[in-house]
């Protein structure tokens, strides 16, 4: 049996330990019982980022404004990405206008831009909207 990893609920924050082989099992939290992993991305704030970039699996955040058309046009792309990245990676959307300081931080300059985390770190970052094969050949080049 491998070592459990750590996944931050995206609802409460809370770390569950999740171990590897039960990622596809719909976990539940610990602490407020969501879905740990849902086929869904989550939305992402200046309160939940720090907690939210500690889990083992990678996160990927897309940065967009509802004022955005491209934004707009990609976001059943990411909600379709969620559906095939279940379990591997996590997916939250970060609204930039809701967010101005947490999008300042990031380096945003152009939306969407999509900012991939592992280990608490950013690892690749790709600007602009992109179809679903391009985005998961993208992942796939950073080892999704």
């Amino acid at each position: 049996m491998s070592e459990p990893l750590l996944i931050p609920c995206p609802a409460c924050n809370g770390l569950n330990r999740i171990p590897a082989e039960r990622l596809g099992d719909a976990a539940r939290c610990g602490r407020c019982k969501a879905e740990v992993l849902p086929a869904r991305p989550f939305a992402l704030n200046q309160a939940s980022f720090a907690a939210q970039n500690k889990g083992d699996l990678p996160l990927l955040i897309d940065v967009w404004a509802s004022w955005c058309g491209p934004c707009r046009s990609f976001a059943p792309i990411f909600e379709q990405a969620a559906e095939q990245l279940q379990g591997r990676c996590r997916l939250a959307k970060l609204d930039s206008e809701a967010n101005p300081q947490l999008s300042a931080e990031m380096g945003i300059r152009s939306i969407p831009t999509m900012i991939l985390l592992k280990g608490g770190r950013e690892v690749a970052r790709q600007s602009g909207a992109l179809p679903l094969p391009q985005l998961l050949g993208w992942l796939r080049q950073q080892g999704i």
